[in-house]
């Protein structure tokens, strides 16, 4: 690799590997260009979708540690290269590739680990990040008002209870 817009280029793509949460690897055979433009919108504005060249990728994802995708580079590739919330690319990615056949989606990597072209559907299956901590905050709320009404029954319980007594001795003073 002796030119230095080769070399270029496999350090920008080996910065985009390293800066990346997550990489998907795609074959884009037979999409127009028109097509890649909405897939690349859909992708959400934290991923980045570039088609590549498999020698070159293949080197920077190796210089960037990532050795599991190398069985991927065969054919016409592009990469999503996500650096926000994978699941909304994953998700993008997904609901393309069920309008467009063409779009396969090979495999890729989240944070360092493998994933099979199933994985990433799985991962589209999952809902958004913002959704999982709404619905965590709301369940840690629920238990509050759990606890909170358990605090609060146990005084509550304790007053009727000595109530109970009272009326009780009350009465029994009463008939003696």
């Amino acid at each position: 690799m002796a030119r230095p817009d080769k070399a270029a280029a496999v350090a920008e793509l080996t910065d985009q590997f390293r800066n990346s949460n997550a990489a998907v690897l795609t074959e884009y055979r037979g999409l127009t260009v028109a097509q890649l433009k909405t897939l690349r919108r859909s992708l959400g504005e934290n991923a980045q979708y570039a088609v590549v060249k498999n020698t070159l990728t293949k080197i920077a994802a190796n210089e960037a540690g990532i050795t599991t995708l190398d069985d991927h580079f065969n054919g016409p590739t592009a990469v999503a290269f996500i650096t926000g919330d994978p699941v909304v690319s994953a998700k993008g990615l997904r609901d393309f590739a069920k309008d467009n056949p063409n779009l396969v989606i090979k495999g890729g990597v989240l944070d360092g680990k493998a994933l099979t072209a199933d994985e990433i559907k799985k991962l589209a299956d999952l809902e958004s990040r913002e959704v999982l901590l709404a619905k965590l905050a709301g369940a840690f709320k629920g238990k509050q008002t759990q606890t909170a009404q358990l605090f609060q029954a146990l005084p509550s319980k304790l007053v009727r209870t000595v109530d109970a007594l009272r009326a009780k001795q009350d009465e029994q003073g009463g008939a003696e």
